[in-house]
């Protein structure tokens, strides 16, 4: 595992598709944010509701090319839980798949470290939801 000193910041998202595989664009801009080093996938799980409710769960230590997932660099460190999993499953549809990640934002790593070592610290980190950038673009 990776010294958490040393991480850029780090997210949970959960991304939801129809059907039950990721898409090839989603898989596609995945590798490219991953190879080009801009996040670190720190952890993977994909879930899938079939038709009739049962709910199946792929890791990462699985094959992932049934679910599209094929290729995708994962550094493991075991950040989803069973907490989160099961928010997740609580709010997903028969016929419909999530796909939970857990990345670091690399391209950031430098830029928190030089932070750290002035003194600073990350006092209040927010994700500007994307209603409220939509809204803002059309008022403007």
């Amino acid at each position: 595992m990776a010294e958490t000193s040393n991480l850029g910041p780090v997210e949970l998202v959960v991304w939801t598709f129809p059907g039950t595989r990721v898409g090839a664009a989603a898989k596609s801009a995945l590798h490219e944010v991953v190879d080009r080093g801009y996040v670190t996938v720190l952890d993977l799980v994909f879930l899938r509701m079939d038709s009739d409710g049962t709910i199946r769960q792929v890791e990462i230590d699985e094959p992932l090319e049934e679910v599209g997932l094929d290729g995708i660099t994962v550094d493991a460190q075991g950040l989803v839980s069973d907490d989160d999993l099961e928010v997740v499953r609580a709010d997903m549809r028969p016929g419909t798949s999530a796909l939970v990640v857990v990345y670091e934002q690399t391209w950031a790593r430098a830029l928190a470290g030089s932070v750290r070592a002035a003194g600073g610290e990350v006092a209040l980190h927010v994700q500007v939801p994307r209603d409220v950038l939509e809204a803002a673009a059309a008022a403007s």
